[in-house]
């Protein structure tokens, strides 16, 4: 009877824990990366269209809107948080704070593509004081941001290959592609984290120095390190970088 009391709260409790992973995901902006991501993947897309043969841009264009459909992101995205997010309050918390909210919109805004379009050619040079660099110092150091770049950067040029692979067997197949990720990678972090100081800058610019030195104090926390390195294989398993088409299962409905 016990064992039955116990399964029956253990069921009764899993809504619970699923809406607060969805609230979570809703507060952090993933819904609004993810549409800024839909609409980075249109303007690759139309790079490709004059450096590739019709059948291969088309093929381009039908398997990355698959694979790159909201709805799928979005199922592999939460799906995985979960699976890596045990405890999903403490993030809550702090992205449903003021604070947390003025983050989120620096963020986002930073994504649009009116944004990234004026700032194509590289941001502007940010002025600082000692105290505020420090600050962004140690924020680089605790957000895994060069890493969430690269994997952004590594599912926008995969496109093509996964096209190429699939007209061409073999192509990218076997240890070879897996190394080639690798490498392509850990270059992309470098050159992010060549800036990144100056990008954070520009990004959290509208936050007061109390503001970043609370938001440090999160991003250095059990909970914030525990947060954001669930949300790094999220955004990995979301936008389902170094996996072929023939790899993907269908999206699971409900989450």
């Amino acid at each position: 009877m016990r064992v039955l009391s116990f399964v029956l709260l253990l069921l009764a409790s899993l809504p619970s824990l699923a809406d607060t992973h969805s609230e979570l995901y809703q507060a952090a902006g993933w819904p609004e990366q993810r549409a800024h991501f839909n609409d980075a993947l249109t303007a690759a897309q139309e790079r490709y269209r004059s450096s590739l043969p019709p059948a291969v841009f088309q093929a381009l264009v039908t398997n990355s809107n698959q694979r790159f459909a909201p709805l799928a992101i979005d199922q592999r995205a939460q799906q995985s948080l979960r699976e890596a997010l045990a405890d999903p309050k403490p993030a809550l918390q702090f992205f449903q704070s003021p604070l947390g909210r003025k983050i989120v919109q620096a963020e986002v805004l930073a994504t649009r593509r009116d944004q990234l379009a004026r700032h194509a050619d590289g941001l502007p040079r940010i002025e600082a004081d000692a105290t505020r660099r420090l600050l962004i110092r140690h924020l680089a150091q605790a957000l895994p941001a060069e890493a969430a770049g690269a994997e952004v950067s590594l599912a926008l040029a995969g496109v093509a290959a996964d096209s190429l692979s699939q007209m061409l067997p073999g192509l990218f197949g076997g240890d070879s592609a897996h190394a080639l990720l690798n490498s392509q990678r850990q270059r992309l972090m470098e050159q992010i984290g060549a800036d990144i100081d100056n990008t954070l800058l520009h990004v959290y610019r509208e936050l007061s120095d109390p503001e970043l030195e609370e938001f440090v104090g999160f991003a250095q926390s059990e909970a914030g390190k525990t947060y954001y390195q669930a949300a790094l294989t999220a955004l990995r398993s979301g936008l389902a970088v170094g996996q072929s088409s023939a790899d993907l299962a269908p999206a699971p409905q409900g989450i």
